[in-house]
């Protein structure tokens, strides 16, 4: 293999041959000399070294034998042009464009993105991949990967940088709009909705604001917020807005957003933190269904548990084995003005029990320790020791001693272990939990975001390249949820439960399926797939005759030199953007 960097050629009398051919001559090196004793006469021993530039004679492209003859040689530190690994890892990326092509993402981004496109699908990829999506390593991980971009070229950090900046709310709209314009309007729809904050201390944006940070660190946030199709596992569209507007002002546009869409024969899947009468009085008025918890609501459903218990905790016909509960339906009004009945289903679990019964009776103990360390001391405690203590203080204001309140522990106690959901519609226990179960599907959404996407972290400190980081999140979101859920899906049909089918697992082993560059400068398949690669591949419909065809086409592409190289045609790709700091996406 030749480098694409040029040095002097050596200059050593007699030692140095050129050999012409017709494109080109080769620089041989003669290494050692052996004597011929019967024709009397030394036979010297060469090798290539290198090939001559066609531009400037006295210079060659020199290979890994003038390395090794030549260890003391000062190699170039900075080359004209990046060149690409000789290992290409190509397990992933067939799979990620598969359902790229499945989805038509390249189509929809193009149209808004236009050439741009590969390099977004690309950074998605980065996402994905490496579990990251630090903008200035992204070379790092296309050197060594096949890629969506034009003629699967490099692109610099500098130039992702102004990708970044590049990308506007109206491109990012139209996709959205183009992304919802395909789903079937005529099925009925279960949405998950939920929605996350991330802490961040950038400057210029203006929807980073103080609010009621989940993680909260003292930092300014913003929140995030994610519609999934329950129905057809697949994210329908996100939005961020200020970190000061909490989660239950914010539903209200949700549903008009949803409405915008198209969709009618809708229902919702939320979370406690949803749980308004403003919110389900405009979920009645648009005629949406509705199912949420309403867990920790204790004033809320206290009294119906109370109404229930013992009732049906042992009744085989109230048992849900599949969530290893027991469950019961009650129809009555959510709250006094109601105009409507509601379905409460109440929920008993003997292990959530128990869990909660110890989670509360060791905050009771961390609570009596610290009473007891402040006991003789002017101090004022938080409602979370009002509410299980009475305090006691003499008449200078110093704390004496604290006694339980019995009464209010044994009916939390009482509580442990049962959990309610309502729904607006008619339906059984067991339906209305398999209904909310499906929204963990948007909960691993945010953990997958953060967690596998590196989304934790925005590393950016503008206001557009925030919009375009969380846009290409999305995106790659999209893509991460259907390799988890076909994976998933193979898995059910599966006699054996392997522990490589989760998606970090499965995308770590992809990986391991390479293409090598040859001498000749063609790639080709480095080894055969192996049992647990066609596995994963199964769940994708893919076999080893697809993974020979597309190996051969990346091959026959990137045999054009030109796509080894750092895409230098843009003005300006080598300079560093207007905003340094989004070089670290």
């Amino acid at each position: 293999m030749y480098y694409d960097f040029t040095v002097q050629i050596p200059d050593i009398p007699g030692k140095i041959v050129l050999k012409k051919t017709n494109d080109s001559a080769y620089v041989l090196y003669e290494y050692d000399r052996v004597y011929d004793a019967e024709r009397k006469f030394n036979i010297p021993k060469r090798t290539i070294i290198g090939k001559t530039n066609t531009e400037d004679s006295s210079l060659m492209h020199p290979n890994e034998r003038y390395q090794e003859y030549f260890p003391s040689a000062v190699l170039p530190e900075m080359r004209p042009d990046a060149y690409r690994s000789c290992c290409l890892r190509i397990g992933a990326y067939l799979v990620i464009s598969k359902l790229v092509e499945e989805y038509r993402l390249a189509v929809m981004l193009e149209k808004r993105l236009g050439r741009d496109c590969g390099l977004l699908l690309d950074l998605a990829c980065y996402s994905i991949i490496n579990e990251d999506n630090a903008g200035q390593y992204y070379p790092d991980f296309a050197f060594c990967h096949p890629l969506f971009s034009d003629k699967m070229r490099i692109y610099s950090d500098s130039k992702v940088s102004r990708f970044l900046g590049s990308i506007t709310k109206e491109q990012t709209i139209g996709f959205l709009d183009d992304w919802n314009k395909g789903r079937d309007r005529r099925q009925r729809l279960y949405i998950s909705y939920d929605s996350t904050n991330k802490n961040c201390q950038a400057g210029d944006v203006d929807i980073v604001e103080f609010g009621k940070a989940k993680d909260d660190k003292g930092l300014p946030v913003f929140n995030l917020a994610l519609a999934f199709d329950k129905t057809n596992k697949v994210p329908l569209f996100y939005e961020e807005y200020p970190g000061s507007i909490n989660d239950v002002s914010q539903f209200t546009f949700m549903v008009d957003k949803v409405i915008e869409y198209g969709y009618k024969r809708l229902g919702f899947i939320l979370d406690r933190g949803y749980f308004s009468k403003d919110n389900i009085r405009y979920l009645d008025e648009n005629d949406y269904s509705f199912v949420i918890m309403v867990k920790g609501m204790k004033a809320l459903v206290s009294n119906l548990v109370r109404s229930k218990r013992h009732s049906f905790e042992t009744a085989r016909s109230c048992s849900i084995r599949a969530y290893r509960v027991y469950g019961t339906t009650v129809k009555q009004k959510l709250y006094a003005d109601d105009t409507k009945q509601r379905y409460f289903h109440i929920y008993y679990n003997a292990g959530r029990q128990a869990a909660e019964r110890e989670q509360l009776e060791q905050k009771i103990d961390s609570y009596k320790k610290f009473l007891t360390r402040m006991e003789g001391r002017v101090v004022a405690f938080g409602t979370g020791y009002t509410s299980y203590f009475d305090l006691y203080y003499d008449q200078d204001g110093k704390f004496l001693h604290a006694r339980e309140k019995a009464e209010v522990i044994e009916e939390q106690l009482e509580l442990c272990g049962y959990f309610c959901i309502v729904t607006s519609e008619k339906m059984s226990a067991e339906q209305a939990l398999v209904l909310y179960k499906g929204r963990d599907a948007s909960e691993k959404l945010f953990s997958g975001d953060k967690t596998f996407l590196g989304g934790r972290s925005m590393r950016v400190h503008s206001a557009n390249a925030i919009s375009a980081k969380i846009f290409i999140e999305f995106v790659a979101l999209i893509i991460r949820n259907r390799i988890y859920t076909l994976l998933k899906e193979e898995m059910i049909r599966m006699e054996s439960k392997p522990n490589f089918m989760t998606v970090p697992d499965a995308i770590r082993e992809l990986e391991k399926i390479e293409m090598v560059r040859r001498n000749s400068g063609t790639y080709r398949l480095d080894h055969a797939v192996t049992k647990r690669q066609k596995t994963i591949l199964h769940a994708f419909g893919l076999d080893v005759e697809y993974v020979r065809l597309k190996a051969t086409e990346i091959g026959n592409l990137l045999a054009d030199g030109l796509s080894m190289m750092h895409a230098t045609d843009e003005k300006g790709d080598e300079e560093h953007g207007e905003n340094e700091d989004d070089c670290f996406y």
